[in-house]
């Protein structure tokens, strides 16, 4: 894995960093853009004087299945380490139902062959079709081909989204899924919703930022400890009714008939968590396989064949049981780089750490060079974003800055996740504030870097902050009869900035003008080229050519 020194371009006498502001993309509009919006008088200067370009961050762009579909940090961060792209979850999965694959894998015939035997099988994971973490058509084809192949007792377990799609959205895919279920129900297949609850509330915690999350989770869908509800839509329009509550943050509950929960696991059972993305999924999986599990008291572990839809850990295995194999990301940059004796620096806090390592790295855990990596985390806070829109940005850059004044480091990259946190939220105002104190970041650090002689690569991995209301079929903001605007809580499709802020009169290199249709997946060449180095023949373009 020997880097083959660049005839055309000088390395960069300082470090390349790399910032990815998360959720801060390019939208055509104004209305709704807190991007737009917040002052942010650095980052506009950084724009107007600094070579600049736009970046695809969604779609076949980042490996999705079409370009109708958003991108995501996971799938972002992929590209940006691994210098090509790989075909994510979301197409790995369809195209494993497609061909027949996934019936054909010996996870699903352990599955089957287990609820077959008297058990129950539970379908666990996001329910909605924001294509980000699952899609409710996969959970379809799996309860079709177990009613197929004889499976008598199904029971689901949804966890509602209002994030990947819009953020009262819920009902959208509860009723007509009960009317589908419904229509399989018969004598000898019982199909049930079971529990549910919003995903921000129950479950899907991930880094362990809050285990309490997956406690909850577990006690509502493994006891069927929680407040009970003759049904899922029953319980979203109390909740909603009780404290106008979106949908992420919806409470949990459990369905229950005559006083008791419809379908807690139990000894015996079969568990499928349809999730194909590995962060919010990997706590769940742990309490579920772990024998000796401490992070919360999990009570009893059941005896069930539990597997996820992909493997969302390769380096701990887990699960062990899967339907779909995860992509095989090789040759990374940051491995790259370690193979060939160059120091590298990542820190984000822990809503983002696992990006600028595991998903940066390939869906790698560890570190590639103990010796030449230094991995920071800067411990989140366990506050809703929008309580707190300037997040840990201001303590993440004092720790940069530290990091690049030592001079130990020749790469470090950094995310920044106000953006995409607090888009989430759908509060407009805390984004813009989320964004000016992004800027504040940016006004400190770049000056640091540029001190040591360094370059710094602005970018992000997908828009969010920039489209923070609703949009109808036309692109134009959507608005009831009193003018009031709806927000959007969803990932965009916007493509994101490229900005190369260097102090060096001539630094020997500009930003080319013939990529048509250049993606996140060409930043890694692009770094390395600023580092002195040729980028492997496989990888996608540089960004810059030589002058």
């Amino acid at each position: 894995m020997k880097l083959e020194k660049s005839s055309r371009f000088s390395a960069c006498p300082g470090p390349v960093v790399t910032i990815v502001l998360d959720g801060v993309g390019i939208s055509p509009r104004e209305d709704g853009d807190a991007v737009k919006t917040a002052r942010t008088p650095m980052l506009d200067k950084l724009m107007a004087n600094f070579p600049m370009t736009a970046l695809r961050a969604h779609g076949t762009a980042v490996g999705m299945p079409s370009d109708e579909d958003m991108g995501n940090s996971e799938v972002g961060h992929n590209a940006i380490g691994a210098g090509r792209v790989f075909a994510q979850g979301a197409k790995l999965v369809a195209e494993s139902i497609a061909s027949g694959n996934l019936w054909q894998g010996q996870a699903w015939q352990e599955v089957v062959a287990t609820a077959k035997q008297g058990g129950t099988l539970h379908f666990l994971g996001l329910f909605s079709d924001g294509n980000v973490h699952s899609h409710i058509d996969h959970l379809r084809a799996m309860i079709d081909q177990a009613k197929k192949e004889g499976v008598s007792k199904v029971r689901l377990h949804i966890l509602l989204d209002g994030r990947d799609v819009g953020e009262t959205s819920a009902l959208d895919y509860v009723d007509p899924f009960e009317a589908y279920l419904d229509g399989l129900r018969s004598a000898d297949f019982d199909v049930a919703i079971a529990s549910g609850g919003g995903r921000m509330t129950i479950t899907m915690d991930r880094y362990e930022a809050h285990w309490a999350m997956v406690q909850r989770g577990w006690d509502i869908h493994v006891r069927g400890e929680g407040r009970q509800f003759a049904s899922a839509h029953e319980a979203i329009v109390t909740y909603r009714n009780e404290s106008n509550v979106i949908d992420q943050d919806l409470p949990g509950f459990v369905i229950s008939k005559d006083g008791k929960p419809l379908g807690p696991i139990v000894d015996g059972d079969a568990v499928v968590l349809f999730n194909f993305r590995g962060d919010r999924a990997i706590e769940i999986s742990r309490a579920f396989t772990e024998e000796n599990f401490t992070a919360f008291a999990r009570g009893p572990l059941p005896k069930v064949t539990y597997a996820g839809m992909m493997q969302y850990d390769g380096d701990t295995k887990l699960p062990p049981r899967f339907l779909v194999q995860p992509p095989a990301i090789d040759r990374t940059m940051g491995e790259y780089l370690a193979k060939n004796g160059i120091s590298q620096y990542a820190i984000s806090e822990t809503q983002k750490y696992g990006h600028v390592t595991y998903f940066w790295n390939g869906n790698r855990s560890g570190k590639f060079d103990e010796t030449l990596e230094t991995y920071v985390e800067i411990p989140s806070d366990v506050v809703p974003f929008e309580q707190r829109p300037w997040m840990k940005c201001a303590e993440i850059t004092d720790a940069l800055i530290d990091a690049v004044r030592s001079g130990k480091y020749r790469y470090l990259r950094v995310n920044y996740a106000n953006g995409d946190m607090v888009g989430h939220t759908g509060n407009f105002e805390a984004a813009v504030t989320a964004m000016q104190g992004l800027d504040l970041q940016l006004a400190r650090l770049i000056p640091v870097i540029l001190a040591a002689n360094g370059t710094a690569i602005i970018t992000a991995d997908h828009g969010n902050a920039d489209e923070m209301y609703e949009l109808d079929k036309k692109g134009n903001v959507t608005r009831d009869a009193e003018g009031r605007t709806k927000a959007k809580t969803s990932h965009t499709l916007n493509p994101v900035p490229f900005v190369l802020v260097s102090g060096e009169d001539n630094p020997g290199y500009k930003l080319r003008q013939d990529l048509a249709a250049a993606g996140l997946s060409n930043i890694a060449a692009t770094v390395l080229n600023l580092l002195g180095y040729e980028a492997p023949e496989d990888y996608d373009a540089s960004l810059i050519e030589s002058v």
